[in-house]
């Protein structure tokens, strides 16, 4: 029997750091993120999909679509950006759905996804546990300003734009506190397997 871990986070909380403890356990991940892009490579599905709704000014000369021309439109349209999310959005939980498959059929104990937007998007039904990396509002401040070269105002703003990390610790049902040293949340989180019935 597989355990499928969704984990998540807010911006700059830490997520990847997990992550890549869970990597170097030899867990396998599954980022929802990196799907995203893979999905909308020149061909896929979504590609003919995207370019049929935002026309062919959006393609960089090499036919690949222009990630930077595309992020100016739905920065600033929220239907489009709706739209978008639309095309993407349900190739990227097919291509996850497959690879959760094959992990199963090769046994792999733990699989996780990390999967930033899992409570937004309302995708928990995709995985047996939800674990999320929380940081304190000051901390995650302060790492996303340093982080992305960003002012007090755009960080803020960035923040602000996701589901408050306050709110997603009601729906997970494990949390790990990464404001302190990569040790402690190594700690934490060999505690959560524990505590989801995984020795290790």
């Amino acid at each position: 029997m597989s355990l499928v871990i969704g984990l998540t986070g807010g911006i700059a909380s830490g997520k990847s750091t997990v992550s890549n403890i869970f990597k170097e356990m030899n867990i396998t991940v599954f980022d929802a993120d990196i799907e995203a892009r893979l999905a909308v490579m020149k061909g896929e599905t979504a590609y003919h999909k995207i370019i049929a709704d935002f026309g062919e000014g959006i393609l960089m000369d090499t036919g690949e679509i222009d990630r930077q021309k595309l992020g100016s439109i739905i920065f600033n349209q929220a239907d489009k950006r709706q739209r978008l999310n639309e095309i993407v959005h349900p190739e990227v939980r097919k291509r996850m759905n497959d690879q959760v498959e094959k992990a199963k059929q090769n046994g792999e104990e733990v699989i996780v996804l990390d999967i930033p937007l899992l409570f937004e998007s309302k995708l928990t039904y995709m995985v047996d546990k939800t674990l999320l990396v929380f940081v304190d509002n000051e901390t995650q401040l302060k790492r996303l300003m340093v982080r992305n070269n960003l002012s007090v105002e755009d960080a803020e703003a960035r923040i602000h734009s996701q589901m408050p990390l306050a709110d997603k610790i009601k729906l997970a049902d494990a949390v790990i506190n990464n404001n302190g040293a990569i040790e402690e949340t190594k700690k934490q989180l060999l505690n959560v397997l524990v505590q989801f019935g995984i020795k290790n």
